[in-house]
């Protein structure tokens, strides 16, 4: 019944379309849907590369079985045990009760917890290969991308890497698979996103990942969330080389908090100050309004990083701590730093901006401005001025 996209010789594309869930993870917004990927290889041996969340498993088990046109399934590749891609392993196991599930010692004690399956498992180290006629694939351990027990297979007849979540992104796969078969401009900003609220704590795994690959002759990157790479694949590749490293593009991201439009007046005129001297990638938060997701992509995305708070019961306004614990969470290195703040009895939140800059070892730029209740002439100027001393820096950087 299903008509399946082929993206190489006997290598089709059985994922699904996710257009129900409104959070990923049940935290990050989906304006866009999210798609499930797996492929399925149909050689002397047939394999399966991971499956799909188990919402859509009917969907997911008629499409292999279309493919297989009668033929058991020898294989099914574990690359990664998250459960919106292992989810659908057990019911896969009962409609082909004899398929041998390929992953790493750390995959099977997942495999056991999540689903109770303990036979008929097929373990592979670092550099083991597996030949099933024409095609021969070839694993390599890559734990904490992001998850301990992750996988990458390459298929070395075909320059196939079958990369688990790296190179994934937010979005549904509308029509086409394959990038040379759609308008990808949408999913780079959505891979930005996917990898700042997901992967971002893990740079250096991601790091030595990318070394670990570098060697192999890489033609198609199938990743476990949106298009397959193809004519884009070193573009993807060098967003996840940056974001990995923590390189900012040259621009200003300013996080605040506002309760009545004091500390909001503050932040304008720090913007205005950075685009009067050049900056033109600005980008404004106000963290009652944005969510968490937006805000951690733009601030991997961007060199610059201006936190404004109002005083709040002696603390950081909530929703400030809020987005700032999640970026410390990720610690996110090598930004530029500026703050400020405002209060109307008792100041608390320019010193507890200080302190928060000085743990994450960012270079605080400029000075920081606090304001006593209403913007004063003194409080504008200071803004401005912390604007223009951002943006000469981070001239300076790039």
């Amino acid at each position: 019944m299903y008509k399946l996209k082929e993206i190489a010789d006997k290598v089709y594309y059985v994922g699904v379309n996710d257009r129900q869930k409104p959070l990923f993870e049940n935290m990050w917004p989906l304006p866009y849907g999210v798609s499930y990927n797996s492929y399925l290889i149909v050689d002397e041996k047939t394999v399966l590369v991971d499956t799909v969340d188990v919402c859509y498993s009917d969907i997911f088990l008629k499409k292999i079985a279309d493919a297989l046109e009668g033929r058991p399934l020898d294989y099914l590749i574990v690359n990664h045990m998250e459960p919106d891609h292992a989810g659908s392993i057990r019911l896969l196991r009962q409609q082909y009760p004899h398929v041998q599930i390929i992953g790493n010692s750390k995959t099977f004690g997942m495999l056991e917890g999540f689903h109770g399956i303990t036979e008929g498992l097929y373990e592979v180290k670092e550099g083991d290969s597996l030949a099933v006629g024409h095609h021969v694939f070839h694993f390599y351990m890559t734990p904490m991308v992001h998850w301990p027990e992750v996988m990458m297979t390459y298929d070395a007849t075909d320059k196939i890497l079958f990369s688990a979540d790296a190179f994934g992104t937010y979005g549904t796969l509308n029509g086409g698979v394959i990038d040379t078969e759609m308008n990808v401009d949408l999913y780079w900003e959505e891979m930005i996103r996917y990898y700042a609220n997901i992967v971002g704590k893990y740079g250096n795994p991601v790091q030595k990942a990318l070394q670990k690959l570098a060697g192999l002759e890489i033609e198609t990157i199938c990743s476990t969330h949106g298009p397959v790479w193809r004519t884009h694949k070193e573009k993807a590749i060098a967003i996840y080389d940056q974001l990995s490293r923590y390189e900012g593009e040259e621009g200003a991201v300013i996080i605040y908090g506002s309760m009545y439009g004091h500390t909001e007046q503050m932040a304008e005129a720090i913007a205005y100050s950075l685009s009067a001297h050049g900056v033109k990638n600005i980008v404004m938060h106000n963290v009652s309004k944005t969510h968490a997701s937006y805000v951690l992509k733009d601030v991997f995305k961007y060199k610059a990083v201006i936190v404004g708070s109002p005083t709040y019961s002696n603390q950081l306004f909530p929703e400030v701590e809020s987005i700032l614990h999640k970026i410390q969470h990720r610690e996110i290195k090598n930004r530029l730093y500026g703050y400020f703040g405002s209060f109307t009895w008792a100041g608390a939140a320019v010193k507890r901006l200080a302190a928060y800059g000085e743990e994450m070892k960012w270079e605080t730029v400029g000075m920081p401005v606090e304001q006593k209740q209403g913007m004063q002439t003194d409080n504008y100027a200071a803004c401005l001025e912390l604007g223009k001393a951002m943006a000469e820096k981070l001239k300076m950087k790039n």
